[in-house]
């Protein structure tokens, strides 16, 4: 029964982290989004573009949650309690951190600067932990 419930916690974990995480940095672009909607309005496919980019790693815990659901709990519980602890952890924190390098993206383009194409590499380097997450619980 314990494993059981460890096997939901860890389903759980992992979904609710990345969507936290997402939700957390998705906000802190579509702030960004909306002051530099006021300073320069002409660049907002730009904004729209760089504030969706955190929403991906609630995306991979939506996967990695999905995957698992056929999982047997009763034997795999304490694995997927860890696993889900730490592909939850990686996109809540990889998210927050993408949304940041985003925001200042978003900043840069609203004063005139060509940094679009270079925020998205910029943001791509967190959101490459999360990837790393999403594979290792594949594959576990």
């Amino acid at each position: 029964m314990l494993n059981v419930i460890l096997g939901y916690l860890g389903l759980g974990l992992m979904l609710g982290l990345a969507c936290i995480g997402s939700s957390i940095g998705t906000t802190i672009t579509g702030n960004a989004a909306e002051g530099a909607l006021k300073v320069n309005p002409e660049k907002s496919s730009s904004y729209l573009i760089l504030s969706a980019m955190p929403a991906t790693q609630g995306l991979y815990g939506f996967v990695a949650f999905l995957t698992w659901l056929g999982k047997d709990f009763a034997i795999e519980g304490p694995v997927m309690f860890g696993v889900g602890l730490g592909v939850g952890l990686i996109c809540l924190f990889s998210a927050i951190r993408q949304g940041q390098v985003c925001a200042n993206g978003i900043v840069g383009v609203s004063q005139g600067h060509n940094v679009q194409a270079n925020t998205m590499i910029y943001a791509a380097y967190p959101e490459f932990f999360a990837i790393l997450g999403l594979v290792a619980a594949l594959m576990v």
